[in-house]
């Protein structure tokens, strides 16, 4: 089945074919978020870009992600204080409610018809959570942040039609968008301002030094700065970031429009449910039911795919028995040990940034800026980053996805608990 956001993309992009060897002030590799806001922005700055993306603008998680455009990160606030102190993990979260702030900017800058909706609601499955909602109220209030209203009973039901939850944390900040027609804006305005993108570009091999060559094909591309962001997608190009980033198989359905969708989530917020194994949905502007879940940690798609995805749905809401799904995609996210994600330096002219944990429709966005800033002499704030710790899932490469398995098989488990 079509990726849903494919059939109704609405931006008219186009990149171009290297056909050639080219001399660019900044590569980037990857075509995702991350590498078009880095290469816009580089561009308005005056450099020469070359961005370089193996397949096209958007193939990877930046176009068929949920949509859903949060601050924050994959893992816990509480746990981002533990890992870099109190101070860092304040100034870390207020850029991440900057990152949200640019995408809605950009979106109203370049008029992307990316359809953004605000309001998101973080569900509580079961007790346990629902005091794990209330202590991350306390850790929003201590940082200064704006604190949601924890909702319960009828008041819970009106916002969201669900016996599966027993309460809800709103997020006023956060909110929805349709990913791929914003990924193909950006590339746009990244065009515009000068940038040439560059799609069926695989990068083959790196030589780094005071100038940096990329073999792509039969073709050259030389720099003097390098940005690594292939996110999941880039294998083993470089092996000093083999093994902190995990490639993990993530799926979503979308239903036939149907009538009694709007019904579901009256407030048209996106919502994700505290479990290990997520479930995250959200409407879409034409009214179907557009629900995420799953995962698969060999990437490989679990066996009839639709009617599982169905099934998950309708464990949600009940309502939806009998839909019918008319779109089914999926792909890969690149998450981290800790769920944080993991920006540094390869050497001085070559930065990376990757392992979003599924939390990266905003923070990629700002991680393009951040890395442009740094490019231009202005480090300090990608730096904030780099102050996260960070370690290798354990195993090596031929036990490394088996040693996930088991530990996810433990996770699968609480969630039941």
């Amino acid at each position: 089945m079509q990726n849903y956001y494919y059939a109704t993309r609405q931006v008219d992009f186009t990149a171009a074919t290297l056909t050639e060897d080219i001399t660019a002030d900044v590569a980037i590799i990857g075509g995702g978020i991350t590498g078009v806001s880095a290469a816009l922005h580089l561009a308005e700055r005056g450099y020469k870009v070359a961005l370089l993306e193996a397949q096209d603008i958007g193939w990877g998680a930046s176009g068929r992600n949920g949509g859903q455009a949060l601050p924050g990160f994959g893992c816990s606030l509480h746990k981002l204080r533990q890992l870099t102190g109190a101070e860092t993990a304040k100034k870390l979260w207020d850029m991440s409610v900057e990152a949200v702030d640019l995408l809605h900017g950009q979106i109203a800058r370049f008029g992307i018809p990316a359809s953004p909706v605000l309001g998101y609601l973080h569900a509580a499955v079961k007790a346990r959570q629902t005091q794990e909602l209330r202590e991350e109220q306390e850790t929003l209030a201590a940082l200064g942040a704006p604190v949601g209203r924890l909702l319960e009973g009828a008041e819970l039901r009106s916002r969201l039609a669900s016996p599966r939850y027993v309460a809800a944390l709103e997020d006023n900040i956060a909110g929805h968008i349709h990913p791929y027609n914003y990924v193909l804006g950006l590339a746009r305005a990244a065009q515009a301002a000068g940038a040439q993108l560059f799609a069926g570009a695989a990068v083959d091999k790196v030589e780094p030094g005071a100038k940096i060559t990329l073999h792509v094909g039969p073709h050259r591309v030389t720099a003097s700065y390098l940005l690594v962001a292939g996110g999941a997608y880039l294998g083993g190009l470089e092996k000093k970031l083999a093994g902190y980033i995990m490639p993990v198989g993530t799926y979503i359905m979308a239903t036939e429009p149907r009538d009694d969708v709007p019904g579901l989530i009256p407030g048209n917020e996106a919502v994700g449910d505290l479990n290990f194994v997520l479930d995250y949905f959200r409407r879409s502007p034409d009214n179907r039911m557009l629900f995420g879940g799953r995962v698969s940690y060999s990437t490989i798609p679990p066996p009839s795919l639709g009617a599982a995805m169905l099934r998950r749905a309708t464990r949600v809401f009940p309502q939806l028995k009998g839909a019918r799904v008319e779109y089914l995609w999926g792909g890969n996210v690149d998450i981290t040990v800790n769920r944080a994600p993991h920006f540094g330096r390869l050497a001085d002219n070559i930065l990376f940034a990757h392992g979003f944990s599924g939390h990266g429709v905003a923070l990629t966005g700002l991680a393009g800026k951040l890395a442009a800033e740094t490019i231009a002499g202005h480090a300090e704030r990608f730096d904030l980053f780099t102050r996260i710790p960070h370690a290798r899932f354990p195993g090596g490469p031929a036990l490394r996805t088996p040693a996930l398995l088991l530990a996810t098989a433990w996770f699968r488990l609480r969630d039941m608990l």
